[in-house]
This record gives structure tokens, sequence and C-alpha cells, in this order.
């Protein structure tokens, strides 16, 4: 910015396909701006925010959200528009990313004459997406964000319980099965019986180790390499 030089990232361009493909544009401009001192990060899309009951004569725009939630996930519609990749569901989902990052977002309409200036002068225009007190830092924004999981751990509910509310490290009596092939240094996701992902975390551990009970040590996932989504 001090040389004059605006830099522009577009998920399209990227070099390789397989290493770089985030999903879309929304999520990589999450990413970028968490490697980078931001203080806020605009989305622009085709609806003026977050919106409630929408399809409602009672349809309304949230002005602020203090946490994205399951509620929240679920106001997020997808699109029917060739030009878009998933709509609202992506901007909440990258918005998730940067919150958890340390640093606020707002989602607006781009169709709007001047839209940026009424954002960045405080204007109700858009969502403001709030971001979370439990600021993600280094390494585990590295874990969490930037990796596509290579597994899945299923553990049962006392391990999620574990996790979630004591910060315990992932035992190996926790998981009821695995999914996919990694190795020791690897990133997996961890969920629940449901199959609902809440955590991921670098395992200490091979798949095939676990399939053919060879394990040698009883912590898979070490909380120090653990991430509650």
């Amino acid at each position: 910015m001090a040389e004059g030089i605006v830099p522009i990232v577009n998920e399209n361009d990227a070099v390789s396909y397989t290493e770089l493909k985030f999903g879309d544009n929304d999520a990589l401009s999450a990413l970028v701006a968490s490697l980078l001192p931001v203080d806020l990060l605009i989305i622009l899309t085709t609806a003026d925010g977050v919106i409630k009951d929408f399809g409602t004569p009672q349809a309304q725009r949230l002005s602020v959200i203090e946490k994205i939630d399951r509620q929240i996930e679920a106001l997020a519609r997808g699109t029917q528009s060739i030009t878009a990749t998933g709509g609202m569901t992506t901007k909440i989902q990258a918005a998730k990313i940067a919150t958890r990052s340390g640093i606020p977002t707002l989602i607006g309409s781009g169709r709007k004459k001047g839209i940026l200036k009424k954002m960045l002068a405080g204007a109700d225009e858009g969502t403001l997406i709030l971001p979370s007190a439990a600021k993600l830092r280094g390494r585990k924004r590295w874990i969490a964000f930037f990796h596509h999981p290579d597994g899945q751990l299923v553990v049962d509910d006392g391990a999620k319980a574990a996790l979630r509310k004591n910060g315990k490290s992932l035992l190996a009596k926790g998981v009821v099965r695995i999914e996919g092939e990694f190795q020791n240094g690897d990133i997996a996701s961890i969920c629940d019986a449901d199959g609902t992902e809440f955590g991921r975390g670098m395992v200490s551990f091979d798949a095939t180790e676990f399939r053919e009970q060879r394990l040698q040590k009883d912590v898979l996932v070490h909380r120090n390499n653990l991430v509650i989504l």
C-alpha cells in the first residue's frame, strides 16, 4: 500500500489447482486476511447482508452478529447464480475463519453505489460479524484453516466433552473409528458420532497403526496440536 500498489489475489489464478483449491474467493480472502495485519475484512455480494427469515414478509437484515453458531449458519442460503460457488454459505464460512483470527467481517451488497465508503464511515450497512474473543494465533490457525484434512477421527461423547470443555488431549480410548489414510504429522478432522466436525488436529500416529491395533502411544492428538472449531 505504501508503494501505491494494491495486490489482487484470485483463486482462479492459482498455479496448482490440487494444492491451492480453497473452493471460492470468499475463503481465500479470509485466509489471506488472517496472514496480514488486517483490521477489517469486507465481502461484497448480491445481498444486503445476512438475512433473517429470508424470503418471507418478516425478512430483515442482521446489523451485527456477535458469534457464528448453528443458528447463524442455518440462515445462510446457497445461490443459483452460475457465477458464484456457494452464496451466503461460503461467506459465513469465510467469516468464521476471519473472526477466529481476530478480524471483524462485514458482508454487504456490492450493488450499492458508494458502499465501501459508507461501510468505512460506520454507516449501518451490511452485516458486521464481530471477532472471536478466543483468537487463534500462529500455529493453531495454520492447523485449523490452511489444510484439507487427510482423514477423520470419530470420537465418543466423553472424548468430545473432554476436548471442548476441559481442553484435554485426544486419547486413543476416545476414538471410535477413523476414516482416510494419514500419517504421523498429518491434519485430521475430529468429529462426533453424528459426523459433525468440531475440531482439527495434527495426529501423532499412522492410520494403519490404529487399524492394525499397533498403537504405541495413548495420546493421539496433543492439545497443543488441536483446535476446537
